[in-house]
């Protein structure tokens, strides 16, 4: 009997799930030698299977969108000042940071959802896990942590904005999401989550790929693929610009 009351209420609860439509507006960011940023708009739709779409009066939906990626390995180095020069001391290596992160929403995160799921779907820059490779103590590997999100976001590689997500009558959303020039290249994701009461109901992906074009590519994949040959290049390159630098400074100096 029980089972067949589940039976019954099963498709009703798969009814009322709600699901996520997004999409970004370019699936591909090419950076060439003029590159100086880009911006993405992220929109899509809230539905409710079932039904008419879009949330419900009582449960109003709020919308996390978390654009991160490429993961890679960071080194963290903490300079100290001994009779008068600075130097290296203290170093600590993160085997997967990722090289952008951005979270926007509809409110702020810590307004939405309670600290362990912030942890768990790593909304904010206070919720990433960074995986550090090392023993030390809590608090060192905290200041460090501090310190390469610090870094990253000055570079503006990591930031947050807590009331950049557009809800329109519960069913259509939009977000902009800024593109520095510096981003690292590689293969990122636009994962959209959708809030009600606390909780997380609703999740979707879309990959983004951020890659050189032009001059840049072709220097790239050079180096990648013919490293030898990339540096006596380089070298000889080098040589060549410092002779004629030479040159011209003593038949103008």
């Amino acid at each position: 009997m029980r089972r067949g009351l589940l039976a019954l209420a099963a498709p009703l609860l798969l009814a009322q799930a709600p699901l996520l439509v997004p999409d970004v507006s370019q699936r591909d960011v090419e950076i060439a030698y003029s590159f100086t940023g880009a911006e993405l708009l992220l929109f899509g739709a809230i539905l409710q299977r079932g039904a008419g779409g879009g949330a419900s009066p009582d449960h109003p939906a709020d919308i996390v969108v978390v654009v991160k990626g490429p993961a890679q390995g960071i080194v963290m180095r903490e300079k100290q000042r001994v009779a008068g020069i600075w130097i290296n001391a203290r170093a600590m290596r993160y085997r997967s940071a990722p090289g952008f992160y951005a979270v926007v929403s509809s409110r702020p995160v810590r307004e939405l959802v309670d600290e362990r799921t912030r942890a768990i779907y790593e909304f904010g820059v206070d919720s990433l896990q960074l995986s550090p490779v090392s023993s030390a103590p809590q608090a060192e590997q905290a200041r460090f942590g501090a310190g390469l999100i610090d870094l990253q976001r000055r570079a503006g590689l990591y930031y947050e904005a807590g009331r950049a997500v557009e809800i329109t009558d519960g069913v259509l959303y939009r977000a902009r999401v800024s593109i520095p020039a510096r981003v690292p290249v590689g293969r990122y994701t636009a994962e959209t989550f959708l809030v009600q009461d606390g909780r997380v109901v609703a999740a979707a992906v879309r990959g983004i790929e951020v890659r050189k074009a032009g001059f840049e590519r072709a220097v790239a994949r050079a180096a990648d693929r013919h490293e030898v040959a990339y540096g006596l290049v380089a070298v000889a390159l080098s040589v060549v610009l410092g002779w004629a630098a030479g040159t011209l400074a003593r038949r103008w100096g």
